[in-house]
């Protein structure tokens, strides 16, 4: 009798339910799959550290701290980015197990590590309970693209980059920092007038 299509295709399910075999009739365990486990809730609020363990010390979560209000201090128009806990968003980040976030955390703590040695030889005490100007002093080093060239500076400059890139996008992703841009996206508008003017000029439009 001739297998219908429909058998065929229960026999195939059925046998890629059971485990390989070996010439020798022993059972072949099937490799595991490996990855980062399924996606998190996307409409959840999670707790710093719900996610994965965190990776920044007392000590370095507090100078990443007085960084990140050194990088973006308090105004007028919107809290300091320690003030909105970017601190914490970079530690989340480069917490997170992807293989760019892991190159990041070598390059964080290290740099974290960096800031504290240079401080105590510089002022004999940690950066984050250095004064304003020696913390001024400290990033003025190396917040330069020319002391990425230096030999003493290179790596904490690229340490100090990164850092930076990393407290503005904790930063202007947060109800203030977008406030503070003038961004006006994500809320319903009843009439669409098109860019001003002065925006079109810039990339070289001419208004209709």
């Amino acid at each position: 009798m001739t297998m219908q299509r429909r058998e065929s295709l229960q026999w195939m399910l059925a046998a890629a339910t059971l485990p390989a075999w070996s010439p020798t009739g022993a059972a072949v365990p099937k490799p595991r799959p490996t990855g980062y486990g399924t996606d998190p809730n996307l409409v959840k609020t999670y707790r710093a550290g719900e996610l994965w363990p965190l990776s920044f010390s007392e000590r370095q979560r507090r100078c990443a701290e007085v960084l990140c209000a050194v990088i973006i201090p308090a105004d007028e128009h919107s809290p300091s980015a320690a003030e909105l806990q970017v601190h914490q968003f970079i530690d989340e980040w480069v917490s997170a197990p992807y293989p760019d976030h892991v190159k990041d955390k070598a390059l964080i703590v290290q740099g974290l590590a960096w800031m504290d040695a240079e401080a105590g030889r510089r002022f004999r005490k940690p950066f984050a309970e250095t004064s304003a100007e020696q913390q001024h002093a400290v990033c003025d080093d190396i917040c330069s693209v020319a002391a990425k060239t230096s030999p003493r500076f290179a790596r904490p400059a690229r340490f100090f980059a990164r850092f930076r890139d990393l407290t503005a996008g904790g930063f202007y992703t947060s109800p203030q920092g977008m406030k503070d841009l003038g961004f006006v996206g994500n809320t319903p508008s009843e009439t669409f007038d098109g860019p001003p003017a002065e925006v079109l000029k810039i990339v070289g439009i001419r208004p209709v």
